[in-house]
């Protein structure tokens, strides 16, 4: 069963097509990631999944509830984190999930109980009586994901959650998100970060112009830009051409040669790495450097958003 669905939702602003088509289907219980350059249409396509715009046309379902027709169903079924932290950095902690649990509906006592629940989850109980303002960069972050998951969403809209963390606070973000969705918490997450897509999707859905241009999983992504590939620095005196050849016929595939840093480059996956060292011992050469390469999202980003913009 899908949690989000999107069937060619368009929408203008002015002269500008925010969205153009967009399409997702996104499972429930996965983290899904939706990149894209700036202007690509993330932000817009996250508002009207989330009810807060409407759009021109098309069709939206969140958690089995029509956006347009049900948004005060779906509302209730999910949660939104922006980049900004929305907590009160005044309030303590545990204020914080107590005053948000109150604004949902809960009585006093459960919002406590809530409070508790997700303060433990979260790693924050010994600094819950503590001022948010005296909070790490990463505390702040988790604190503030918890106070999506007050009511436990079946889907929470996760926009850039780790924008100007350092790596130990993003690492907590991250965790924080694998355990969400381990709990059955559909997560769509944006983000500029590619190595954090990497990371924690299942699926990703490139944007550009306000559709989805590619999908697939991230290793699927990296492999419309290509396979792996080995690089072999020789020696500066070692004739390349020659060793080219030679390594060319040991591994079944055509040498790129590269003079200024005397490399030469094989695509080949890493069963064949075996083959090249057999070719370079035969030969008597002693490589500067041998590196087994595998293409990166960034790569496949940066293929498939530059072709949709030509």
């Amino acid at each position: 069963m899908n949690s989000l669905t999107a069937d060619g939702l368009q929408k203008t602003y002015g002269k500008t097509r925010a969205l153009d088509g967009f399409d997702l289907a996104v499972p429930s219980g996965v983290i899904h990631g939706l990149l894209g350059p700036n202007g690509a249409g993330k932000t817009t396509a996250v508002k009207a999944l989330a009810t807060l715009i409407d759009v021109d046309a098309g069709a939206a379902t969140v958690a089995g509830f029509d956006v347009r027709g049900q948004a005060p169903q779906v509302r209730r079924r999910i949660g939104l984190i922006g980049q900004h932290a929305a907590v009160d950095e005044i309030l303590g902690g545990r204020q914080n999930l107590v005053m948000f649990g109150r604004l949902f509906g809960l009585s006093t006592s459960d919002a406590r109980k809530r409070a508790e629940e997700l303060l433990a989850v979260f790693g924050l109980t010994e600094a819950a009586e503590r001022a948010v303002s005296t909070y790490s960069g990463g505390m702040r972050r988790r604190l503030d994901i918890a106070a999506g998951l007050v009511m436990t969403p079946a889907v929470l809209f996760l926009d850039e959650p780790t924008t100007g963390l350092d790596p130990r606070a993003r690492n907590e973000v991250w965790q924080s998100v694998r355990e969400i969705a381990a709990r059955g918490t559909t997560v769509l997450l944006t983000t500029q970060y590619l190595d954090e897509a990497d990371q924690l999707a299942a699926r990703i859905s490139v944007m550009n112009h306000g559709r989805v241009i590619a999908e697939g999983t991230p290793d699927e992504l990296k492999r419309q830009v290509g396979g792996d590939r080995v690089t072999v620095t020789l020696p500066l005196r070692t004739p390349l051409d020659h060793v080219a050849e030679r390594l060319s016929r040991a591994v079944g595939a055509p040498a790129v040669a590269d003079d200024d840093a005397h490399s030469l480059t094989f695509e080949i996956g890493l069963g064949a790495l075996a083959d090249v060292v057999r070719g370079l011992d035969e030969l008597r050469i002693e490589p500067e450097d041998l590196v087994l390469r595998r293409p990166t999202l960034d790569e496949a980003f940066l293929a498939l958003t530059a072709g949709a913009s030509r």
